[in-house]
C-alpha cells in the first residue's frame, strides 16, 4: 500500500494495493500490522456505514471527552473528505486538509483524534464506511460550522446551490465559539 502524509502529517492518505483480474478485484481494506507500520497505531472499536445523496454535507464533527480517530473509505460513489486540526497549541491548529475518496480510487484517509471531520457527496449517491477508535458519545460531540469563514474550507459545491445538512449541522458553531472545550495539542510530531 502507498502511504502519503498530508500537509498535516498526522492525517494520512492510504492507497491500498488492488489486485484486478477478469473476475473483478481484491484488496485488503485493513491490516493491523501494515497500518501500524505506516504510523496508524490505533485500536478500532466501532464501524459506521452511511449512505447519502448528492449535495449532502456531513460535518464538521468531533467528540471532546471520547475523541475518535477515524479511518474512512468509500464503498460506492465519491466524496470530498475534510479534516481540521482543532488541537489548541498545535502547529497546524485551524488548518484543514481535503482528499477525494471514491469507490473507484479505493483511497482511505486516517483522521486522528483532535480533528473535526466531515465530507460532502459529489456523486449521485455515496456509501461511506469508517472505523472509529472510540464509541459514539452524543453528549461529547461538537459540531463546527461547515462554512466557518475563519477556516476557509474550499468545498466542491460549484454545481450545488445549497448543501443538504442535518439539523445538527445547521446548528454548527464557528470554531471560535468552541475554544473553551477544544483539546490541547499533546506530544511532538513524529
Amino acid at each position: 500500500m502507498k502511504i502519503t502524509h498530508t500537509e498535516i502529517p498526522e492525517v494520512i492518505l492510504i492507497e491500498p494495493q488492488v489486485f484486478r483480474d477478469e473476475r473483478g478485484f481484491f484488496l485488503e481494506s485493513y491490516h493491523r500490522q501494515k497500518y501500524r507500520d505506516a504510523g496508524i497505531d490505533a485500536e478500532f472499536v466501532q464501524d459506521n456505514h452511511s449512505r447519502s445523496q448528492r449535495g449532502t454535507l456531513r460535518g464538521l464533527h468531533a467528540q471532546i471527552n471520547r475523541p475518535q480517530g477515524k479511518l474512512i473509505r468509500v464503498l460506492a460513489g465519491e466524496i470530498f473528505d475534510v479534516a481540521v486540526d482543532v488541537r489548541r497549541g498545535s502547529p497546524t491548529f485551524r488548518q484543514w486538509v481535503g482528499a477525494w475518496l471514491s469507490a473507484d480510487n479505493f483511497r482511505q484517509i486516517y483522521v486522528p483524534p483532535g480533528f473535526v471531520h466531515g465530507f460532502c457527496v459529489t456523486s449521485e449517491v455515496a456509501e461511506v464506511e469508517y472505523k472509529c477508535t472510540d464509541f459514539y458519545d452524543p453528549t461529547s460531540e461538537i459540531s463546527v460550522q461547515w462554512n466557518d469563514p475563519e477556516l476557509g474550507i474550499t468545498w466542491p459545491l460549484d454545481e450545488i446551490a445549497e448543501p443538504i445538512l442535518s439539523k445538527k449541522d445547521l446548528l454548527g458553531k464557528p470554531l471560535e465559539q468552541l475554544m473553551d472545550v477544544l483539546p490541547w495539542f499533546e506530544g511532538e510530531r513524529k
